[in-house]
This record gives structure tokens, C-alpha cells and sequence, in this order.
């Protein structure tokens, strides 16, 4: 469920990589690709930026279809950034959160985005619940399960965790929680791209002149996107991307410029 980007490179507006491609994450909305589960990605959006100077990104979400809001083709066509997370959102169950379940997550720095579902929720991951203060189990953005995969990963991003740690042992322990649940997790400081693959699909497109995108699937027929396996870790910036097995956590595959 779900498909979602990231891109981190030179000042782009956010339209020549959400809108403009023939395949782009606003076609994808009603007809991707190469999405495993669901075919309609109709339950909300998001978009989050970083402006010159400013650490701590915008967002623009909504509870509807990205195709149903007239404003957001003028806000993609003038918004430019360095790096950028979007989401279209097929949910996992049908809730009253309205925009507030849309990705991206943000807090401080960071921007969050899940693709996938929680097997057996709420009631898979009541366990994990102790490992979270009283006070982020009762401000959680929405009630559902990625807000709380959220929740876990910016608990251990807060205690000094490195992005991809951050992702790899969340997605491990919530596998454990709950097997048979999708996982893929996307997560940008605006500097560094962490990402899982785990039960669907995810690709990234690596140019030292054009940066770094991380993607759900293509937006295009570049023949220069490369599929990243299942279980695996992917850690990147603009001119890096490192794939890493979520199992043994020791490098797979390096691709340097």
C-alpha cells in the first residue's frame, strides 16, 4: 500500500519530480506500476520540503486524492528545493485522522514516510508499547500503525541513533512483533536518505549531476534505476547509496561516484 519518494540534489521544483515525469508519484496515485498490494493510492498525501537556511522542513497534506486538489499542481510548479519526501497514501484501515495520517511524519529535521502495513494491528505491536515514553504514545499524530512505526523510529533517532540504524532495528523488531508485515520505510533529514525494503518494492535512480532519488518505483524508463532487493537497508546522499542487508547488517552493495 502506499507508494512514496525521496530526492536529495540540485534546486529542483518539486513538480519536475512528483508531477512531471510520465510515471510520477501523482500517477501513480490511480495507476502504479509495480505496487504489490492495493491499486489505489487515494486515502491522502503529502508533500515535505526544506528551504534555503532552515532546518526543519514544510509540509503540505491532505486527507484526499492527490489528483482532487487543484491548488497542489501550483504549489509543485513554483516550490523549489534541494530535497523533497512525498507520499500518496492507501490505507491500511479506514479512520477519522484525515490529514494527520498522511505522510510525511515530521519532527525537528526529519521527514517520515511508511509503505506497507502492520500485520495484526493494534493489537501485534501492544508490546512495544513499553518501550515508549507515556507522553509520545499519548501525542501521536494518528491512530494507526505507521504513525506508531514513526513513533518507534524517532524514539531511537532521538537517543542518538544514525537514520539507517534507526530503520533497521525498528523494522526488525516490528517483523518480529508481527511477521508477515510490510515494512518499507522511508526517512530524510534533508542532508541523507535512510530506506528499508521489505515486502514491496523500492528502486533508486543515482546521477552525480541530477542527485539522488529513492523511490517506490520508477517515474520514468531511465535505464540507470536499479531495484533494490528485499530486506535490505539503503543508506544515500547525493552522491552515494549504500545497500545493506537488514539481516546480517554487514554492506551487500556500494555504488560510489
Amino acid at each position: 500500500m502506499c507508494r512514496h519518494l525521496a530526492y536529495l540534489g540540485p534546486e529542483e521544483p518539486i513538480g519536475r519530480l512528483l508531477t512531471e515525469p510520465a510515471h510520477s508519484l501523482y500517477r501513480q496515485s490511480w495507476a502504479p506500476r509495480r505496487q504489490r498490494h492495493g491499486t489505489v493510492n487515494a486515502d491522502g498525501f503529502g508533500v515535505g520540503w526544506y528551504a534555503e537556511g532552515d532546518p526543519v522542513p514544510a509540509r503540505y497534506r491532505r486527507a484526499g486524492p492527490i489528483w482532487a486538489d487543484l491548488s497542489f499542481a501550483d504549489l509543485a510548479r513554483v516550490v523549489r528545493s534541494t530535497a523533497i519526501l512525498a507520499a500518496v497514501r492507501d490505507a491500511t484501515l479506514a479512520g477519522a485522522d484525515a490529514e494527520a495520517a498522511a505522510a510525511p511524519y515530521a519532527s525537528g529535521p526529519w521527514l517520515f514516510s511508511h509503505n506497507g502495513a502492520v500485520k495484526g494491528w493494534p493489537g501485534a505491536l501492544a508490546p512495544l508499547t513499553a518501550s515508549l515514553p507515556a507522553a509520545e504514545l499519548l501525542s501521536l499524530e494518528a491512530r494507526n500503525d505507521s504513525a506508531f512505526v514513526w513513533a518507534l523510529v524517532l524514539n531511537r533517532l532521538r537517543g542518538g541513533d544514525e537514520q539507517g540504524q534507526a530503520l533497521a532495528d525498528t523494522v526488525l523488531e516490528v517483523a518480529e512483533a508481527a511477521p508477515d508485515s510490510r515494512l518499507n520505510l522511508l526517512l530524510t533529514d534533508g542532508e541523507s536518505i535512510a530506506a528499508t525494503a521489505w515486502g514491496d518494492t523500492l528502486w533508486y535512480l543515482q546521477r552525480p549531476d541530477t542527485g539522488t532519488v529513492v523511490a517506490s518505483e520508477p517515474y520514468d524508463d531511465d535505464p540507470h534505476w536499479r531495484e533494490v532487493p528485499d530486506r535490505t537497508l539503503l543508506t544515500a546522499s547525493r552522491t552515494d547509496v549504500l545497500l545493506t542487508p537488514l539481516k546480517s547488517l554487514e554492506p551487500l552493495k556500494e555504488s560510489r561516484t
